[in-house]
């Protein structure tokens, strides 16, 4: 084939094969350019990333704090509640004894189960030094109407308690906001339930709100502490004065022994409080016998100085 030949050939090929190229070299570059899923044959379409979701709320806790400390002192109102029967019960019904109160909602599956046991585990020791019949406990589900008297007498028995003087109350749901409002008690709902301080209201007998005590975790002498300065100044039932006597020395010198996690006499305090009514004793004692001999001494004087029968003065 002369030279000229081939040069056409050349340039016949070319024009074949050009546009297969061109075609091959597009579909290439789409594939690489093209997001990952984009169906074949459609355009790719470029979008801005996703803007990050906003944190999940979160409860103020200082402010919660300074509310609940607020609420110290307040007497509290007279607010409904049902019983885990459901009957109607009053919270004014529980006055005249000490009452811890402390807030739950059923649906929490870790933070509340915890603070619950922590809280029956302490109040197992209270009971040994304070007696059971000397103050109640109430927990009280915020979340309604999903902690009804049904849910609430299943998380009771979820966790074993069947203390007698324990009770898991249900508010109505018209009144949740203003019986958490006279506690001082704030609450947050977020995706993962509530965001709440966790802690137990100390209430006197009166209905008067004594203290708050903070923590998930409850040890006795953070209970016991309050617990055993408003017994021992509460009014006693009627009962002998000796024994209403020894009953109040008796909270007087219960200590905490943190070795132990339980409470104990102070035998040093004992012993300082026998010897101190020991020597009032004495002296008393003392006086007595001092004021009767000058009795005696005053007596026989003027005995002396009377005239006797028969005897000339």
């Amino acid at each position: 084939m002369t030279q000229p030949g081939r040069i056409d050939a050349i340039r016949m090929m070319a024009r074949r094969t050009l546009p297969a190229l061109c075609a091959l070299w597009a579909v290439t570059a789409a594939a690489v350019v093209a997001p990952i899923g984009t169906p074949p044959g459609q355009a790719p379409v470029f979008t801005q990333p996703a803007p990050a979701l906003p944190p999940p709320p979160t409860l103020d806790r200082d402010e919660a704090w300074r509310t609940s400390q607020a609420a110290i002192g307040r007497q509290l109102a007279d607010h409904p509640l049902l019983d885990r029967q459901g009957r109607p019960v009053r919270l004014a019904s529980f006055r005249g004894k000490p009452l811890l109160v402390s807030f739950i909602y059923t649906g929490c599956f870790q933070v509340c189960p915890t603070s619950t046991r922590s809280l029956r585990e302490s109040l197992q020791s209270l009971y040994q030094v304070f007696g059971a019949g000397n103050f109640n406990v109430v927990s009280i589900g915020f979340n309604q109407p999903a902690d009804s008297p049904e849910a609430m007498r299943a998380f009771a028995a979820q966790h074993g308690i069947d203390e007698p003087n324990w009770e898991f109350l249900s508010p109505p749901l018209a009144a949740v906001d203003a019986l958490t409002r006279d506690f001082g008690f704030s609450y947050l709902a977020t995706p993962a339930g509530f965001d709440h301080l966790l802690g137990v209201t100390v209430v006197d007998a009166e209905g008067r709100i004594y203290a708050q005590v903070y923590g998930e975790r409850m040890t006795p002498d953070r209970l016991g502490e309050p617990l055993r300065l408003l017994l021992r100044g509460a009014p006693m039932p009627p009962r002998p004065a000796l024994s209403e006597l020894i009953d109040r020395v008796r909270l007087g010198v219960l200590v905490y022994d943190p070795d132990t996690g339980t409470y104990r006499y102070n035998y040093g305090l004992i012993i300082e409080i026998a010897g101190g009514v020991t020597f009032l004793l004495a002296v008393l004692v003392f006086f007595g016998l001092e004021a009767r001999t000058r009795w005696r001494a005053r007596r026989d004087t003027r005995r002396s100085l009377l005239p006797v029968a028969g005897v000339p003065r």
